[in-house]
């Protein structure tokens, strides 16, 4: 009886040890996402605000730089003349993101320039170059953005 009650806890026990072990190599994961990785989840998010039409909250949660080299005014006239043509997004597909600590014309620091492959309503084929840059706050934030 005892040996049956030995097998049954350690049937018991095992997926729970399992499930425990899964959901620690899990958070384990997350902590060491790439730059790549972190910056292009950055990336996605904030291109959902571009989409979604929220140029002022694009504007307000970009990376520092990207603030200082052009004004909320600016940047929300900068879209509005280019993103509502092009209807709305159809497919978005990371292309190719690349680590850099240095880029021409910016100060040096963490970069990732990333190249989606996407397609709009009104223009099917776009190559969209987002520049999630590292703050120091830790978090990526875009410092950059071009629509080709």
């Amino acid at each position: 009886m005892r040996s049956i009650l030995v097998a049954l806890v350690v049937v018991l026990l095992v997926p729970l040890l399992l499930v425990h072990a899964d959901t620690e190599s899990t958070k384990e994961e997350a902590e060491i996402a790439s730059p790549e990785q972190q910056a292009i989840a950055s990336a996605e998010t904030w291109l959902v605000l571009v989409d979604e039409g929220d140029y002022q909250k694009s504007w307000e949660t970009a990376a520092e730089y990207f603030k200082q080299a052009i004004t909320q005014e600016q940047w929300e006239q900068s879209l509005r003349a280019v993103r509502p043509p092009l209807g709305a997004v159809i497919s978005r597909e990371v292309s190719s993101a690349t680590y850099a600590t240095e880029l021409p014309g910016a100060p040096d620091g963490e970069y990732v320039a990333i190249q989606f492959d996407s397609s709009f309503e009104n223009k099917k084929s776009a190559v969209e170059t987002v520049t999630p840059m590292k703050e120091d706050d830790g978090f990526w934030k875009v410092s950059g953005y071009y629509i080709k």
